[in-house]
């Protein structure tokens, strides 16, 4: 070989060389990527409400006496429970008893009236009975027997007056009894006190109308409860009683429970600007799964509209504007695939064309460079990348 074909050879080899070095310096580096295996599962469409909701008592009533006093009688505290018709509370009424107790002696002495006024009347209808006798046989004159009767009608009315004010005095010893009601509070149903406002020897002040003072004994029923939550009014025409539900408590991490719509509100509350919303009402399936639960305690609700099962799935993270998702291709590109979708929520939508179960797509959309064409790598959990070859 001649010296000068030599050195041409070493100049193409050293320009290849060269060439080599700028291709692998200025080549497209991978982009790492998470990626997801398609398969097949359940998937739901579902809606969940606008603002936390609140587990209810089915029972709950905030007691305050009629009439405003001085607390005399607290017969129960915090947290006790009382049976239906149990005696809670009981203002001085010290002059109302003593109204009631002259009520029934009046009564007493009107009923021994009685028995004498119609004892007399008894009397005296049996003496007019005997002077018609005596008439008849003309032993006396018909206007000893006409005295006779008159007497004895005289007697009978007397006896229905006393008669008469024996109900009028046991008409008084009720109101006196009614207007003893006013200053007491007897537990309306079975139930457990939340709070009790006041201690002995304070004034009670009963709460008129449009004042909002606060009730006197609260008194929950909490053998019984359920969740209210606000739901979205775009939504409130998919809600319908009877519908499958899952509920979750913030008290109880990680754990959801089902029920069914219990009662859809058939108006809208507009608690915020621009932030129209329907109350709705759910029950626990099972009422002992939670355990003991607290009145008050945040809940959500998420009403499962419709179900699919064993369907082809992707998670919602990896699905694109326009029902695009990239797929991670054997030739170690992001390739760009159009689906069409079914249900979808927050984790899953179901994939009725447009991909099989087994591949793989990317759910890590939001890095740099992730687009279609790129080359990938896949970013396993212990960050150790492999090709996606």
């Amino acid at each position: 070989m001649s010296p000068l074909i030599r050195r041409i050879l070493i100049v193409l080899v050293v320009i290849a060389a060269l060439v080599a070095v700028f291709w692998w310096i200025g080549r497209p580096k991978p982009v790492a990527v998470v990626v997801k295996e398609i398969d097949r599962g359940k998937v739901e469409s579902s809606i969940a409400n606008t603002r936390a909701g609140t587990v209810e008592a089915c029972q709950r009533t905030k007691l305050s006496t009629i009439m405003g006093g001085r607390i005399e009688v607290l017969a129960v505290k915090e947290g006790d429970r009382v049976k239906k018709g149990q005696l809670l509370m009981k203002l001085w009424n010290d002059d109302q008893q003593a109204q009631s107790t002259l009520a029934m002696t009046q009564v007493t002495t009107a009923r021994q009236r009685v028995n004498e006024a119609c004892a007399q009347a008894s009397n005296a209808e049996r003496e007019a009975q005997r002077q018609t006798l005596l008439r008849e046989k003309g032993f006396v004159s018909s206007s000893r027997e006409d005295s006779a009767r008159t007497e004895a009608q005289a007697k009978r009315a007397g006896c229905e007056a006393t008669k008469a004010d024996v109900a009028q005095f046991q008409a008084k010893v009720n109101a006196t009894r009614v207007e003893q009601g006013r200053t007491t509070l007897y537990a309306p149903f079975d139930g457990t006190i939340a709070k009790i406002v006041g201690e002995i020897g304070e004034y009670s002040t009963p709460s008129p109308p449009g004042v909002p003072t606060p009730p006197a004994i609260d008194l929950i029923d909490d053998s019984c409860l359920y969740v209210k939550a606000p739901m979205d009014e775009v939504d409130a025409p998919k809600i319908q009683t009877g519908q499958p539900v899952r509920i979750s408590l913030d008290a109880l991490p990680k754990k959801s429970f089902p029920g069914k719509v219990k009662r859809v509100a058939p108006y809208v509350s507009a608690v915020e600007k621009q932030a129209r919303t329907v109350d709705i009402e759910a029950n626990f399936d099972n009422p002992e799964a939670p355990g003991k639960l607290l009145v008050g305690y945040s809940a959500d609700i998420e009403v499962i509209l419709a179900v699919r099962d064993d369907v082809v799935r992707i998670p919602t993270s990896a699905l694109l504007e326009g029902g695009r998702v990239l797929v991670a291709g054997a030739d170690g590109k992001l390739e760009e695939r159009r689906i069409k979708t079914g249900l979808t929520n927050w984790e899953f939508t179901e994939v009725s064309a447009g991909l099989n179960a087994g591949e793989r797509v990317v759910t890590s959309l939001e890095r740099v460079g992730v687009k279609a064409g790129a080359p990938y790598v896949v970013e396993m959990k212990a960050n150790n990348p492999t090709t996606g070859k």
